[in-house]
């Protein structure tokens, strides 16, 4: 242990916050806010990690077993019973405002970026698509916000990032293959879908299925403690996951579908389940913030200039605000409302994820200026989301009376 300095770094950050957490809770201190300064402070030291940058072994594999996590995480977080009954304002945001929010950013970065291949501009406005609540922790957690509007909210960051995942990875698939000089045939792209959208659902649908049955069962018998209750969500994210790798399927989806269609239902056990596997995939996306600040923010600070802080202001007002309002037209919640909830649509762990995916994929040489504009406009909603999440809670309080 003591040969891996940053992981005792990383125990040492995560206890030191921990101490203060509760105080930090009533600031507009955030743990991302925390975790990206000290991971910027620490470039400036030699430390061996930043050596290799994103190639580094831990890197793929942290980055691989946040995004199992968080996937299956988010998707069993949600109640569908309760959805079914409360949609409306989900359903909106995830069938029209995340579609408009991909095909805006990719036409308000064209003119921008002339100079940028369209597919590049195209993944790029796909990883910045998803929402993470996370980031404005106090707006979903505040009494001041309406249950209505922070469910909402809520729901929609916990579905968004699946839901991003099938086009970027179709746009990763045609950005690979046109590196390697391959041909895009009819035949190709059947296979691809067939195996990606097809594999990667109907076996991660069924280990969460069977697995969360099993849980239930060996539970009511007694045969399984509240422990290994919880460690069952850690479990059987990675099975789904390596399942639809071992047929060719894609295993972050399989990971999405497993815990959508986990087959526990218990409630308490589900809790546990929720609990453990939050906790677990907390710690490790406290230490992707770190590799966030030590890493992508140093490589990418040399190529901001106008245009990358322009786009990136664009991305968290007009480009997503602007798909919300549309969507949100004729919903009843007033205008005071549907702005607050187009602006915290903060960029956050599943942006950063999809961003290190497709370093790891594609490489860095050729994709440095999409990297850097990620970058930035992940940077700028860490703080801008963070510093206002508090005083905007309130504020909504006093001036909104929809709900």
């Amino acid at each position: 242990m003591i040969e891996h300095p940053m992981i005792i770094f990383m125990a040492l950050l995560i206890l030191g916050y921990g101490i203060f957490s509760k105080l930090a809770e009533r600031s507009i201190v955030t743990p991302p806010m925390f975790f990206v300064v000290v991971g910027i402070v620490v470039s400036f030291l030699s430390v061996p990690l930043l050596q290799d940058g994103t190639k580094a072994p831990a890197v793929k594999i942290l980055a691989e077993l946040t995004l199992i996590l968080v996937l299956f995480v988010d998707a069993s977080t949600l109640d569908l019973q309760k959805l079914k009954k409360d949609r409306a304002l989900p359903v909106r945001l995830l069938a029209i405002g995340l579609p408009l929010t991909m095909v805006l950013g990719a036409l308000v970065a064209l003119p921008l970026f002339p100079g940028e291949p369209v597919w590049k501009i195209l993944l790029m406005a796909l990883i910045l698509s998803p929402t993470d609540a996370a980031l404005g922790q106090a707006v979903v957690s505040s009494a001041h916000v309406p249950l209505r509007i922070r469910q909402t909210i809520n729901v929609e960051s916990g579905l968004n990032d699946g839901i991003a995942l099938p086009p970027i990875l179709v746009c990763l698939a045609f950005l690979s293959g046109e590196a390697h000089g391959e041909q895009g045939t009819v035949s190709y792209w059947a296979l691809f879908v067939l195996k990606q959208f097809g594999f990667g659902p109907a076996i991660g649908g069924l280990v969460g299925w069977l697995g969360g049955l099993l849980v239930d069962t060996a539970s009511r018998r007694g045969w399984m403690n509240h422990t290994f209750q919880q460690l069952a969500s850690v479990a059987l994210a990675v099975i789904a996951f390596s399942l639809a790798e071992w047929v060719h399927g894609n295993g972050f989806i399989a990971a999405f579908f497993a815990g959508m269609l986990l087959g526990s239902r218990t409630p308490e056990i589900r809790e546990r389940i929720r609990e453990f596997g939050e906790a677990e995939s907390h710690a490790i996306v406290l230490f992707i913030f770190l590799l966030f600040g030590m890493i992508l923010v140093p490589f990418s600070f040399p190529l901001w200039d106008w245009r990358a802080l322009v786009y990136a202001l664009l991305s968290l007002t007009v480009i997503r605000m602007l798909p919300v309002a549309v969507c949100l037209k004729g919903s009843g919640l007033s205008p005071g409302s549907i702005r607050f909830m187009g602006w915290f649509g903060p960029r956050g762990i599943a942006s950063i994820l999809y961003l290190l995916m497709v370093m790891l994929e594609l490489g860095i040489e050729g994709y440095e200026r999409i990297i850097s504009i990620i970058t930035l406009t992940i940077f700028l909603s860490i703080f801008l989301h963070g510093i206002t999440a508090v005083p905007f809670s309130k504020a909504f309080s006093q001036r909104n009376s929809d709900e």
